[in-house]
């Protein structure tokens, strides 16, 4: 049986596919992309987090990636950019009005996705595994970290 860490990665790179197929009907309803997806449920998810900045370094996405999503998403009336007070550089996102059935729509998507996943979990092992989870994310964070250090 191939490695932990080899089943790991063909799982990531199946759920990825998997994640994506589940939207079809939206994208192809509205006419965004997968990109704009991700960028409109990263600032939906992550209250806080609402700079092109953090949806590029959180979600793993190129700026250039980001800035054409968020201008197309803007364009759309789905979100709307606000200078910061203090700092006119730096601009803060946020899902529209008009743009929140979206964002709650694609949520779903997403719930439904995690639930599927863990769809023969008992209430206790799901809890059990988002911990367990938690910590790898927490190791794989600090591995980064060391090996960004010079």
């Amino acid at each position: 049986m191939p490695t932990v860490t080899t089943r790991l990665l063909r799982f990531s790179k199946q759920f990825e596919r998997f994640y994506e197929r589940q939207f079809v009907p939206l994208l192809e309803r509205t006419g965004l992309t997968m990109r704009e997806i991700h960028v409109l449920l990263f600032l939906a998810n992550n209250p806080g987090y609402d700079t092109a900045r953090d949806v590029a370094e959180y979600r793993g996405l190129a700026k250039s990636q980001v800035s054409q999503a968020v201008d197309l998403l803007a364009a759309r009336g789905v979100l709307r950019r606000a200078p910061d007070a203090s700092d006119r550089r730096v601009v803060h996102l946020a899902v529209t009005e008009a743009g929140a059935p979206l964002a709650r729509e694609a949520q779903a998507i997403q719930a439904a996705c995690g639930r599927r996943l863990l769809a023969d979990f008992s209430p206790e092992d799901e809890a059990q595994f988002r911990r367990l989870l938690e910590t790898v994310l927490e190791n794989g964070a600090h591995l980064m970290e060391e090996e960004a250090q010079p």
